[in-house]
């Protein structure tokens, strides 16, 4: 471990052990605390600090608010042939996905398809290493998940949606799978904290203050609404986010999530939806030419000098497993803060 002006160097296994001893400083149990360690590890190693070790801050402010159950143990249930249900007990998603994953992978190479619905869980991490996690099993995978009611629908200034992300995972021979994970929002509500505690404006098209007028404050917009991507698509999509892991699989909304926090301010509460298909379900012995196929049209993206989504990622995931990551002074002084329990 070295510190410098430009901020602390930690290894992965640095920022793992760190994880693990804050979490479990605020409560959590402790396969809880390994398995939220491994999402955090996972941002900070693929450059994604919005989603690396700054959401320890996140994670230990919705323990010390009761919002998660630090100790849930999440019930396995099959309630048909290709499906999956976890209910995570209060407790952060992160167990609750590790628990149905196995046999939502099982049922879609039985059916071809599969889902699985994760019920009564806290968020506040991306969902790209769920279907990277697939993917690399050789699945093709979806997931969705609403959030708190964050974001204005296109043509309001009040908020309905959450960031509601949508990620997709695509399984790819001798190459890191291509994935893409992104939220409906113009940007991910980390993004704009981030700004926050550096002081920096964020630009005007992200958000509304609580009056509903474009700001560049990163506090008014928190204080306000954000705005979703691409007008009227982005929350089109948004909307279908809130429908597929919301009512669909008998969970909450984002605004029932925000009224079900009570002013807590703690993470999202409520479901979300993973899709796994086995691409050999639908054709059988001609599956190697069709994925060839696939990686036909990577090469027509990457040999014009485009980038396929995650590129970006696995560079940095291959620079820190070398060289560690660096973290930020401020936000290292915050952590430490925690794990000494001040």
């Amino acid at each position: 471990m070295s510190e410098a002006d430009e901020g602390v160097r930690l290894t992965l296994d640095e920022v793992r052990v760190l994880a693990r001893r804050v979490l479990l400083g605020a409560g959590l149990s402790r396969e809880h605390a390994a398995a939220v360690a491994e999402t955090m590890v996972a941002g900070e190693r693929d450059g994604c600090t919005s989603h690396g070790i700054y959401r320890l801050l996140v994670a230990a402010n919705s323990i010390a608010r009761g919002v998660v159950v630090t100790d849930a143990v999440p019930i396995v249930s099959e309630p048909a042939r290709a499906l999956v249900k976890v209910d995570g007990g209060g407790g952060f998603a992160q167990l609750a996905f590790e628990r149905g994953r196995g046999l939502l992978a099982d049922k879609a190479r039985s059916y071809g398809i599969a889902a699985l619905a994760l019920n009564n869980v806290v968020h506040f991490a991306a969902l790209w290493p769920e279907v990277e996690a697939l993917a690399s099993e050789g699945l093709v995978a979806l997931a969705f998940t609403p959030s708190h009611a964050w974001v204005a629908p296109a043509g309001g200034t009040e908020p309905v949606f959450g960031t509601n992300p949508i990620a997709f995972g695509w399984p790819r021979s001798g190459a890191h799978p291509f994935v893409f994970d992104f939220a409906t929002s113009a940007v991910a509500r980390g993004e704009i904290e981030l700004h926050r505690r550096a002081g920096k404006p964020v630009p005007d098209d992200w958000g509304y203050d609580a009056d509903g007028k474009p700001t560049t404050y990163a506090e008014a917009v928190l204080a306000g609404a954000m705005r979703t991507f691409g007008g009227h698509k982005g929350s089109a999509l948004a909307a279908m986010v809130e429908l597929l892991a919301g009512p669909l699989i008998g969970d909450m909304t984002s605004r029932e999530s925000i009224a079900a926090d009570g002013g807590r301010g703690g993470s999202p509460i409520g479901g979300e939806l993973i899709v796994a298909i086995d691409a050999a379900g639908f054709l059988g012995d001609a599956v190697a030419d069709h994925l060839a196929r696939a990686e036909a049209m990577f090469a027509a993206i990457e040999g014009q000098g485009a980038r396929l989504p995650s590129q970006r990622r696995y560079e940095a995931r291959a620079r820190s497993l070398a060289d560690g990551v660096v973290i930020a002074p401020a936000l290292y002084q915050d952590i430490m803060a925690l794990a000494q329990g001040e």
